[in-house]
């Protein structure tokens, strides 16, 4: 039997996998959601899959997006990041990067929590959401046009409003699984 899944993932197996085990499930973890939220910013203006694609190579690339690593990068460090081939390379994407991750380190050096101020927008737990088919699944939202809103008056960068959407998509601040999708029960019962 054929699993349904959500449309946009498509028949690639990395693309299939990712759908199947990653996108959707609750993230707390501060790291692991700035993580995220750079790879998005990456994405502006392409296809996740080719982020996707590149994901493992960004890990290395980034020191395993240590914040505290990456917010001490300086001029070396952006000459090799705008080197590197296995990475989307972008001053502007990077230098957001850098400057992401220091706003993440004075955030937490002043006793805030990055996962909760995120999961703020969206009341601590994640919206359930039960459309029918990919054509109903909005590409924004309040929380997302105010988390951006957010995001942008601390400093970050590459976070409009549908790249956050995304980002909370992804992250499952929202569950956008199609609930004909195999996903949309499972992800739903990991909501808090």
């Amino acid at each position: 039997m054929t699993e349904s899944r959500c449309g946009w993932c498509g028949t690639d197996p990395l693309y299939m996998a990712y759908h199947d085990t990653d996108w959707g499930v609750p993230e707390y973890d501060a790291r692991a959601l700035w993580e995220k939220l750079v790879l998005d910013g990456f994405q502006a203006g392409l296809a996740w899959i080719t982020i996707l694609r590149k994901r493992e190579a960004f890990r290395a690339a980034f020191d395993g997006f240590d914040p505290r690593k990456v917010a001490a990068y300086g001029e070396a460090d952006r000459a090799r990041l705008m080197a590197d081939a296995g990475i989307v390379r972008s001053n502007a994407k990077i230098d957001a990067a850098i400057h992401g991750a220091q706003i993440w380190c004075d955030m937490t050096d002043n006793g805030e929590d990055f996962s909760a101020w995120l999961w703020s927008f969206v009341g601590g737990a994640p919206i359930q959401n039960a459309y029918a088919s990919m054509a109903e699944v909005p590409t924004t939202s309040p929380e997302a046009e105010a988390m951006s809103k957010a995001l942008k008056a601390r400093g970050f960068k590459f976070c409009g409003p549908v790249i956050v959407y995304a980002f909370m998509q992804a992250v499952g601040m929202v569950n956008d699984h199609i609930t004909p999708c195999h996903r949309h029960g499972a992800v739903k019962a990991m909501g808090r």
